[in-house]
C-alpha cells in the first residue's frame, strides 16, 4: 500500500495458519462493517493513502493529474477533484472540515489548496524552517492549524487561508526517528534518542503547543547495538476509558520464565509522568496487530488468522505497580465476510467472494480501522456482543464486561431473562450479584442526575461554567426496563416455581433498597399480583405488616380491589391511605379514578362522611363503570339518603341529578324509583 511513511499502525504480516479450524468453533465476536469504503485499488497508476484525523482514504492517479477521489466511512458524498502533476506524492491530508488540502511532494516542503468557496484554486507552499532537515510527515490539529515533523523537531504553524500562507507559532528542536498522531486526544508522539525507546508527547489545542512528560519504553533485552531498536510498528496510541494509553508490542516478555508476547500499556496523563499500568498477555508468538474497540483492545495474530480481545476495566492480577490481565474470552476469526461481485447486473447475479481474512495486504489505523489495499476496502472493527454471553459462562464477569460496553441494554436484558429461565436457570446468588451489578450503575447514573440538578437549581454556575448533564449510558437498566423486557414476562410465563418467582421478585427490590433507590409501585404491584394467583394472601399480610412493601396510594388502591377475594384487604389499604396521610377527599378521588366506585362508598360511610358527599361525583362514576347493577346500587344509596336526610327520596334541582335520574328510568323503569314513606 503506497502512502505516507507508516503512521500508527500495525502491519498483519502473511502467511497461512492452521487456526481457521479453532476459529470456526462459533462465536465470531468482531465483524467487520457492514457498509466498508471501497475505493481503487493500489496500483502503479493509483496511490492509496489514508488520513486518520478524517478517517478518510484518497486515492491519487497519475499525481493527481487524472483524479483525486476522496471517502470516508462517515462521508455520503465522496470528494472528487484533480490537481497539476508536480512529482510523486508522499502525503496527502485534508484540515478538518475539508477546507484546505496540503499535499507533501518533497522532503522540504508542504503545498496548499483552498476549498473554500470562491476562493482560487492556486497552490501555494510553505517550506520547513529547520535547515538540512526533512519532512517526515504532517498532521491536521484543526481547521486551520498544522504541525510539521521533521527528522530534526517539529513546527506548529497556522494556515491563513485568504493570505495564502502560513504563520509559525511555535518549533521544537529534537532528534525524531518517527511520530505517530492520536487525533482523538491531539497528542503527537516523537521517537527520541538512538535506540528509538524515549518517546516525547506534545499536546495541541486551539493554537498552543504543551509539551508532555517524555518517557522510556522498556525494551525486552539489553540492546546488542546501538541502532534503532524500537519499531513504530510494535507502538500505537488509543483513548480507552477516556483516557490516552501508548500500547507497546512486546515480542518477547521481559521475565525468562515468561513466554510469548505482551502488550504494555503506558498512561499518558495530560500533567504528570507517564507510568506502565497494564501487561495484556497473549501467550503466543508471532506477528501482531492492535486494534481498540469499544475500549476493548483486540489482538490480531496472523499465524492463526484468530483474534483475542482485553478489557483493562475487568479484574486482573496486580503485582504492586502494573495489572496483569489475560484475553477476556477464548481466540475467535473475525466473522467471515463476503465481498459483493461488481460491474454489469449480468455478472452481479455470481455469488460474492469470500474476502481473505487477516491477509498479508491488511493494514491496521487506530483505533478501529482495518484496510485491505489489494482488495480496495476500508472497514471499521466492531464487537459483537451476543456471542460473548455464550462464551463468558460466570454471570458475574459477564455483567461487569457488558456493563462497559456501548449497546449493551439489550444484550444484558436478555441474559436477565435467559438467567430466569430453563434450561439456564441461575441460583437465585448469581441473581443477586447480576441485580446489584446493575443497581450499582443505575444508582450512580441517579446520584450524577441529582448532583447536576441541585447545580442549576443552585445557580451555583453563574460563576463557574454549567456542569455537563450526566449522559445516560445504555449500562443504565432502569426499573421500567427490568418490569417491561424481564420480570413481567417472566412471571407472566408461569415456568419456574411460584416459590422462585416471589424469591426473584423480593431479590430485586432488596437490591433497590440497598442502593437506596426508591422503589417504583409497579413491582411491588407485580408482588402482590403473584402472591395473589398463588392465593399467597398470609405471605402478602406478612409483607404488608413488615413493610416489606412500601406504601403508596396506587398499592392501596390495588389492595381495594382484592377485597372480593380476600376481605382484609380493604382495611389494609385503608391503613396504608393513613398512614401517607392523605386527606379524605383525595382517598375518595383516587378511588373513584380507579373505578372502585362501592369501595369509595364504603369507605366514607366508615369515616362518616357520607351524608355530606356529592351524590352527583359518584352517578358520574357509576355510570362510567358501564355495570347496570353497580348504577342501581349507588342510586338507591343516595336515594335512602335523601330520604333520611328530608324524607323525600328524589333529588333537588342543586343536586343536578337529573341525567342520572332520566338513566335510571330508562334502565330500570319509573316504577323502579323509591317511593317516599310517610309516617
Amino acid at each position: 500500500m503506497s502512502r505516507e511513511p507508516p503512521r500508527g499502525e500495525e502491519e498483519a504480516p502473511g502467511g497461512e495458519g492452521e487456526g481457521r479450524a479453532r476459529a470456526g468453533e462459533g462465536g465470531c465476536y468482531l465483524a467487520l462493517c457492514g457498509r466498508p469504503v471501497h475505493f481503487e485499488k493500489a496500483n502503479p497508476v493509483n496511490c492509496v493513502f489514508f488520513d486518520e484525523a478524517n478517517k478518510q482514504v484518497f486515492a491519487v492517479r497519475s499525481g493527481g493529474a487524472t483524479g483525486v477521489v476522496v471517502k470516508g466511512l462517515e462521508d455520503k458524498n465522496p470528494i472528487s477533484f484533480r490537481m497539476e502533476d508536480k512529482g510523486e506524492v508522499k502525503c496527502i491530508k485534508f484540515s478538518l472540515g475539508n477546507k484546505i488540502l496540503a499535499v507533501q511532494r518533497t522532503l522540504k516542503s508542504v503545498d496548499f489548496l483552498n476549498f473554500i468557496p470562491d476562493s482560487p484554486q492556486l497552490e501555494y507552499t510553505q517550506e520547513c524552517k529547520t535547515k538540512n532537515a526533512n519532512i517526515l510527515g504532517f498532521c491536521w490539529t484543526s481547521s486551520t492549524e498544522i504541525v510539521f515533523i521533521t527528522d530534526q523537531g517539529i513546527e506548529f504553524y497556522q494556515v491563513l487561508p485568504e493570505k495564502r500562507s502560513l504563520k509559525l507559532l511555535k518549533n521544537q528542536s529534537i532528534n525524531v526517528n518517527w511520530y505517530m498522531y492520536c487525533p482523538e486526544s491531539s497528542v503527537i508522539l516523537l521517537s527520541t534518542t538512538v535506540l528509538g525507546n524515549v518517546l516525547q508527547p506534545f499536546y495541541f489545542k486551539s493554537g498552543t503547543m504543551s509539551k508532555l512528560s517524555k518517557f522510556e519504553i522498556e525494551l525486552p533485552a539489553a540492546p546488542k547495538s546501538s541502532k534503532l531498536s524500537l519499531s513504530e510498528r510494535d507502538i500505537a496510541m488509543a483513548t480507552i476509558y477516556g483516557q490516552l494509553y501508548v500500547l507497546y508490542l512486546r515480542h518477547h516478555s521481559r521475565t525468562s520464565n515468561s513466554t510469548g508476547a505482551e502488550v504494555v500499556l503506558y498512561h499518558l496523563p495530560r500533567e504528570g509522568s507517564c507510568k506502565k499500568t497494564h501487561i495484556l498477555k497473549l501467550n503466543r508468538t508471532g506477528k501482531f496487530a492492535l486494534n481498540v474497540v469499544d475500549n476493548l483492545v483486540v489482538v490480531h495474530h496472523q499465524d492463526t488468522e484468530t483474534s483475542v480481545i482485553f478489557d483493562i476495566k475487568l479484574k486482573g492480577e496486580f503485582d504492586g505497580s502494573t495489572t496483569i490481565h489475560q484475553f477476556v474470552l477464548p481466540p475467535r476469526s473475525i466473522q467471515p465476510y463476503q465481498i459483493p461481485v461488481a460491474g454489469p447486473a449480468s455478472v452481479t447475479s455470481q455469488s460474492p467472494v469470500p474476502c481473505k481474512l487477516y491477509s498479508s495486504s491488511w493494514i491496521v489505523f487506530q483505533p478501529d480501522i482495518i484496510i485491505s489495499a489489494s482488495e480496495g476496502y476500508l472497514w471499521s472493527l466492531q464487537v459483537k456482543l451476543e456471542p460473548v454471553v455464550n462464551l463468558l459462562l460466570d454471570k458475574g464477569r459477564l455483567m461487569d464486561f457488558l456493563l462497559q460496553r456501548k449497546e449493551c441494554k439489550m444484550v444484558i436484558l436478555s441474559v436477565c431473562s435467559q438467567m430466569l429461565s430453563e434450561p439456564e436457570r441461575g441460583s437465585l446468588s448469581v441473581i443477586a450479584t447480576v441485580f446489584d451489578k446493575l443497581n450499582h450503575e443505575y444508582k450512580k447514573y441517579l446520584e450524577a442526575e441529582q448532583s447536576y440538578t441541585m447545580v442549576v437549581e443552585a445557580g451555583l454556575s453563574r460563576s463557574n461554567p454549567l456542569p455537563k448533564r450526566p449522559v445516560r449510558t445504555q449500562a443504565v437498566i432502569d426499573q421500567s426496563d427490568m418490569y417491561t423486557h424481564v420480570l413481567s414476562v417472566f412471571t407472566e410465563k408461569k415456568e419456574a416455581p411460584h416459590k422462585f418467582t416471589i424469591a426473584v421478585l423480593m431479590e430485586y427490590i432488596r437490591s433497590l433498597n440497598q442502593f437506596q433507590i426508591a422503589v417504583q409501585h409497579y413491582l411491588y404491584e407485580l408482588v402482590i399480583k403473584t402472591l395473589v394467583q398463588h392465593n399467597l394472601f398470609y405471605m402478602l399480610h406478612q409483607f404488608l405488616q413488615y413493610h416489606v412493601l412500601s406504601d403508596s396510594k396506587p398499592l392501596a388502591c390495588l389492595l381495594l380491589s382484592l377485597e372480593s377475594i380476600y376481605p382484609p384487604a380493604h382495611q389494609l389499604s385503608l391503613d396504608m391511605l393513613k398512614r401517607l396521610s392523605t386527606a379524605n377527599d383525595e382517598i375518595v378521588e383516587v378511588l373513584l379514578s380507579k373505578h372502585q366506585v362501592l369501595a369509595a362508598l364504603r369507605f366514607i360511610r366508615g369515616i362518616g362522611g357520607h351524608d355530606s358527599i356529592s351524590a352527583r361525583k359518584f352517578l358520574d362514576a357509576a355510570k362510567q363503570a358501564e355495570d347496570d347493577m353497580l348504577f342501581y346500587t349507588i342510586f338507591r344509596f343516595f336515594e335512602q339518603r335523601n330520604q333520611r336526610l328530608r324524607g323525600n327520596p328524589s333529588f333537588t334541582p342543586g343536586e343536578h341529578c337529573e341525567e342520572h335520574v332520566t338513566f335510571f328510568k330508562q334502565v330500570f323503569g319509573e316504577q323502579a324509583l323509591m317511593k317516599p314513606t310517610t309516617f
